[in-house]
């Protein structure tokens, strides 16, 4: 008898197939594809040269508040919490998944090798490849993870929404600022959203069945 698929096993199945489509048609550079990357590419740069003001701040969200060592240290965080409390199998999972999407990120990154956008007057600058993009990534796959043990310990009510709009405003937020910076393109943002969203989910599903297994 097949097992059916937890919501979350569905999540990750759907999410890795869109991202793998995109990935194709990023790699294959499907016209239409590039020319919508180009037109929000060039409008947002445009509004970034014309409004130095909001730019500034929007570099200090992206520098600071939504950088990847910023969710990098706040799953640091959950994970000492997680130890104290002698939640051992969960703290491990959070820093496995994290070093998973490290790497996952980084190979990707190597393997297709696209070039950022290139501008005669850049306002930011950024290394390494462009897709996908490594603060959408990190973000969702903080957030995302955060919000997962947030769950597990029972938060309900106010506490779970409030949690839930601040992980939504900075996912969204950070993928907004790669843009407004002209350091990459929406396609970048998008991949970096669904390889995330896969890896959370995939990580949910796959400890749901080892609790399951260990009869926790």
């Amino acid at each position: 008898m097949r097992v059916p698929l937890t919501p979350s096993a569905r999540t990750a199945v759907v999410t890795a197939a869109a991202f793998v489509v995109l990935l194709a048609l990023v790699a294959a550079g499907w016209g239409p594809l590039l020319s919508f990357d180009r037109t929000v590419a060039v409008a947002l740069h445009r509004r970034a040269l014309a409004e130095p003001g909001p730019t500034h701040v929007i570099r200090v969200f992206t520098d600071r508040v939504w950088a990847p060592s910023t969710m990098r240290a706040l799953t640091a965080a959950a994970v000492i919490v997680l130890w104290v409390r002698r939640d051992r199998w969960l703290a491990g999972g959070l820093v496995a998944v994290t070093l998973v999407s490290w790497g996952l990120q980084q190979a990707v990154k190597a393997a297709v090798d696209r070039s950022r956008p290139h501008w005669t007057h850049p306002v930011d600058s950024a290394r390494f490849a462009a897709f996908p993009s490594g603060h959408a990534m990190s973000a969702t796959v903080a957030c995302g993870l955060l919000l997962w043990v947030l769950r597990r310990y029972g938060v309900r009510g106010g506490g779970w929404a409030a949690a839930c709009a601040v992980a939504a405003v900075s996912v969204v937020g950070v993928g907004f600022t790669r843009l407004w910076l002209g350091v990459h393109w929406a396609s970048d943002v998008l991949g970096g959203w669904l390889l995330g969203i896969f890896l959370v989910a995939w990580s949910v599903a796959c400890y749901g069945r080892l609790a399951l297994s260990r009869g926790r």
